[in-house]
C-alpha cells in the first residue's frame, strides 16, 4: 500500500503496492483540515483497510465454508483475539458426555458394526451418523473385538494345553524304534551297569541322582548335561526310573549311548517289589477313581463359565489338570527312601531341567538335620515366577486348609532337590503325604488342584533347608520374558510350565540351552525327524 501526496498538498491518493490501482483519493482544502487531523485520518485508514481485505476474502469463500461471512469471521478471529487458539478441549468434553450417555444404554439392534477402522470411516461418511450414534457404534465395535480376542485367547490356551499334554510324533517314534531295537539287538539289552559296577549303585561315596520319566529324549538331556557339567563325572551314578511301556526303549538308549565314566541304572516301576498297592494305597485311588480320571482326562471346557474367569486363571486351571499329575512317575519321589534303602543322600532331578554347572557341591551343603534342600520361590527379581506362597496352591476356604496352613508361608521348588535320606527315614513324611492325599480325594479335589507339590509342601513342612537360588532357576516353560543373563548363570535351569523345549510351543530364545545337549547326528534322532530348531 502506498500514499501519494500531490505537489500542491491538496490531495492524497492511496493505491495498491504496484501502483496500478487507485483505491482512494482524498482532496484536502488547506484552510479546512489541519496536518494533525490529516495524520490521524491516515492512521485510521491504514488500520481498517486490512480488515476490509479479509472481509472481502471471506465473502468470496462463503460458498466453500457454508457459513455467513461475519459468522466465519467471528469463529476464526474471535478465539485468536481472546487468546484461545485450540477449541479441541471443549470437543473432547462434549464427546466424553456423549460416551457416558451411551455407556449403559442399549445398542440399537439395527446398527451395523464395522470389522475394521477403514469400514468405520466408510460407515460414518456414507450414513452421516450423529455423535451419539457414532458413540454407540464405537462402543459396540470395541465390545465385539473384546469378545473375539477373549475367545481367541481361550482357544489358544486350550490348544496349548493339548499340545503340552500330548507326545510329539518324533519322540513317540524314537521310543518305538528303541523298543524294537531292544528286542532285536543284544547290545541294546546289555546289563546296565555292567556286573562289576553293580556295587557302586549303593556306594555312598559316589554322587547319586534320581530321575523319573517316560521321555527318553528328555532323560538323555538331563543325564548328558549333568555329566558334561561335572568336574568329577566318574563319581556320578544315575538312577533312571520309568514305566513298563518305556522301559525297553529307555534301556536301549543308554545301552547304545553310554555316558562314561558316569554310571546309569534303568529301573521300571514294575521292578520295585516294595511299590505295591498294599504299601502305597494311594495308587489304587489314582488309577481307579472315576472322578479323578474324568477331572484330568475329561472335557476341560464343559461346565466352565469362561465369562467369569480370566485367561490367566483359566491357564492355571488347565495346567493343574495335566494328566501327568496322576502318574505314579510324578508321585514316586515321595518313596525314594524305601526304593533306595542303602543310600544316604541323593539329588532328585525333573526331566525338564538342564544342568549347567557342577553339582557336586550340593553334597557338601549342611542341611542342619533337615530332609530337603530346596530353593524357595517367594523372593526374587522375577515377580511372575518367584512369587509363590501357600495361597497360590491351596484353597483356604476349605476348613482343614485354613486350620493347618498359613496362606503367606513361602513355597519351595520341586525339580532339583538334595534329599538327606538318612534323616528322612526318621520322619513320617510319607504318611503325612498319604493322609492329605486321601483328604483331598474325599473332598473331591477341593483342597488343591495342582499335582504333587501341594501335598509335598505339607508333608515336608518343617523339614526344608533353603539353599541359594542360583542353584535352581525356574519358569523357563511359562515365562517368555526370562532374563537370559540369569539363565546363563544358573546351575540348573528348569522348563517348568507347558512350553517344554522339546515341543513346538517352547520359547525359541530359551530352547538352545536345551538343544545343545541333543545329539542330532544320532541315527534314532535323525530317522524320527527330530530336527534342531
Amino acid at each position: 500500500m502506498q500514499l501519494h501526496f500531490s505537489p500542491s498538498m491538496r490531495s492524497i491518493t492511496i493505491s495498491s503496492t504496484n501502483g496500478f490501482i487507485d483505491l482512494m483519493k482524498i482532496k484536502i482544502a488547506a484552510r479546512h483540515i489541519s496536518y494533525r487531523t490529516l495524520f490521524h485520518t491516515i492512521l485510521i485508514l491504514a488500520f481498517l483497510l486490512p480488515f476490509v481485505f479479509i472481509l472481502t476474502a471471506l465473502v468470496t469463500l462463503e460458498g466453500v465454508n457454508n457459513c455467513s461471512s461475519f459468522d466465519c469471521l467471528g469463529r476464526r478471529l474471535g478465539p485468536k483475539l481472546l487468546g484461545r487458539v485450540d477449541d479441541s478441549g471443549r470437543l473432547v468434553r462434549d464427546f466424553y458426555k456423549i460416551l457416558n450417555e451411551v455407556k449403559t444404554g442399549e445398542i440399537p439392534a439395527d446398527l451395523k458394526l464395522p470389522d475394521s477402522f477403514d469400514q468405520l470411516v466408510f460407515y460414518m461418511k456414507d450414513n452421516s451418523y450423529d455423535a451419539k450414534t457414532f458413540a454407540f457404534m464405537l462402543r459396540g465395535t470395541m465390545e465385539k473385538f473384546e469378545r473375539e480376542i477373549r475367545e481367541s485367547k481361550f482357544s489358544e490356551l486350550m490348544n496349548k494345553h493339548f499340545a503340552a499334554s500330548s507326545i510329539p510324533k518324533g519322540i513317540h517314534c524314537m521310543s518305538l524304534r528303541l523298543t524294537d531295537e531292544y528286542s532285536s539287538n543284544a547290545h541294546a539289552r546289555k546289563q546296565l551297569p555292567p556286573p562289576e559296577l553293580l556295587p557302586l549303585l549303593s556306594d555312598n561315596s559316589h554322587h547319586h541322582f534320581i530321575l523319573s520319566t517316560d521321555n527318553i529324549l528328555a532323560a538323555s538331556v538331563v543325564v548328558t548335561s549333568t555329566v558334561q557339567s561335572s568336574l568329577k563325572p566318574e563319581k556320578m551314578v544315575f538312577h533312571v526310573i520309568t514305566d513298563k511301556k518305556t522301559y525297553a526303549g529307555m534301556h536301549s538308549w543308554f545301552a547304545l549311548n553310554p555316558v562314561n565314566p558316569a554310571i546309569v541304572e534303568i529301573k521300571g516301576i514294575h521292578q520295585f517289589d516294595w511299590l505295591t498297592r498294599e504299601n502305597v494305597p494311594v495308587l489304587d485311588a489314582l488309577e481307579n477313581e472315576t472322578g479323578i480320571r474324568n477331572y484330568y482326562h475329561g472335557n476341560h471346557v464343559a461346565g466352565a463359565n469362561l465369562s467369569d474367569t480370566s485367561p490367566h486363571k483359566f491357564a492355571s486351571k488347565l495346567q493343574a489338570r495335566s494328566p501327568k499329575y496322576i502318574s505314579l512317575l510324578n508321585h514316586i519321589r515321595i518313596y525314594i527312601p524305601e526304593l533306595f534303602p542303602n543310600l544316604d543322600k541323593m539329588v532328585f532331578l525333573d526331566d525338564d531341567v538342564v544342568i549347567q554347572r557342577d553339582l557336586s557341591p550340593l553334597w557338601e551343603i549342611d542341611l542342619e538335620g533337615k530332609v530337603n534342600g530346596a530353593v524357595e520361590t517367594c523372593k526374587g527379581e522375577d515377580e511372575w515366577v518367584m512369587s509363590k506362597h501357600f495361597k497360590n496352591y491351596f484353597n483356604f476356604s476349605h476348613h482343614l486348609i485354613a486350620k493347618h496352613l498359613d496362606p503367606d508361608e513361602c513355597a519351595w521348588a520341586y525339580g532339583m532337590n538334595i534329599f538327606d535320606l538318612h534323616a528322612w527315614r526318621k520322619t513320617n513324611i510319607r504318611e503325612t503325604y498319604h493322609s492329605w492325599l486321601r483328604e483331598n480325594l474325599k473332598s473331591n479335589l477341593t483342597m488343591w488342584k495342582l499335582g504333587t507339590l501341594p501335598p509335598a509342601l505339607i508333608a515336608f513342612k518343617g523339614h526344608v533347608h533353603l539353599i541359594d537360588p542360583s542353584w535352581h532357576m525356574l519358569g523357563l516353560g511359562y515365562q517368555n520374558n526370562t532374563n537370559i543373563d540369569s539363565v546363563k548363570k544358573a546351575a540348573v535351569i528348569h522348563y517348568n510350565g507347558q512350553s517344554k523345549p522339546w515341543l513346538q510351543i517352547g520359547f525359541e530364545h530359551l530352547r538352545p540351552f536345551w538343544t545343545k545337549y541333543v545329539n542330532y547326528s544320532n541315527d534314532f534322532i535323525k530317522n524320527c525327524h527330530i530336527l534342531e530348531s
